[in-house]
């Protein structure tokens, strides 16, 4: 965790938990610092660690009605897999947003964070016919890490989580085919370093596209690639330095999100 998002914990509250909601709400204005909004919609969500839960699996989402902009620590709701709130929070729970991510954290024991988005990159290649393309430094770090799930309308429906996980299998970066982008990992810096990494590779595409046809870069290069890229390599801090720059950022633009 940063060490600037330490403001004073709240008495009715786990330590863990509200380091836990810095770290969310920090996220959240950093998406709305990048663009990566759609007004109201989308979510990124943070499971709650055992400390906090015990065996139980609870996470953290955005009220519903607010911009990203407009989060907070304290605003955020903790639910459960069923979508009860467990925190009194007045505000709703976009049941898109429950749905799916519910779905992910309670199937995949890696998936503590799951981010949402449908910027404007992602969801033109994930309308594309071939999908993301090998054709850049980016897609290249990202071999054999993309996973497709077919279109079956707006992600309000139970059933269709089998079907979901099913396509994602193990892989933490997802292209929703006509809708959008998706990517999970085992914490809240690793899920946005590969989140990161996918989106930028559909800006690179949507560009190179409007010029022409794209130069492939081989199989054995991109798995070459994939091996030494750091951002989110465990190894090398699974994103915690280029997140904690974000944060620091955010700070010197709008420190609210801390209350």
């Amino acid at each position: 965790m940063n060490a600037m998002l330490k403001p004073a914990t709240p008495a009715h509250m786990h330590p863990d938990e509200w380091q836990a909601r810095l770290q969310l709400a920090a996220c959240y204005r950093i998406f709305a610092m990048l663009g990566w909004t759609e007004m109201i919609y989308n979510h990124i969500t943070l499971r709650l660690p055992a400390s906090v839960t015990g065996n139980d699996k609870h996470f953290l989402i955005n009220p519903f009605g607010l911009h990203y902009s407009e989060v907070t620590a304290s605003n955020l709701v903790k639910i459960d897999l069923q979508g009860h709130v467990l925190d009194g929070s007045p505000h709703p729970v976009n049941p898109a947003g429950f749905t799916v991510h519910a779905a992910i954290h309670a199937a995949l024991d890696d998936a503590h964070c799951v981010m949402h988005t449908h910027t404007t990159a992602g969801v033109a290649v994930a309308c594309l016919q071939g999908g993301l393309q090998q054709t850049n430094f980016y897609s290249a770090q990202l071999h054999d890490m993309v996973a497709y799930h077919t279109f079956e309308g707006i992600t309000i429906h139970a059933e269709e989580a089998p079907r979901l996980l099913h396509s994602i299998g193990n892989k933490p970066a997802v292209i929703l085919r006509n809708h959008g982008l998706l990517a999970w990992g085992g914490s809240l810096p690793q899920t946005f370093a590969i989140l990161w990494t996918l989106q930028r590779a559909c800006e690179i595409q949507m560009a190179t596209l409007s010029m022409g046809p794209a130069i492939p870069v081989p199989e054995a290069i991109a798995i070459k690639c994939t091996r030494d890229a750091l951002q989110f390599n465990p190894n090398h801090g699974a994103g915690q330095d280029v997140f904690d720059a974000l944060v620091r950022q955010v700070d010197r633009i709008d420190t609210s999100y801390q209350n």
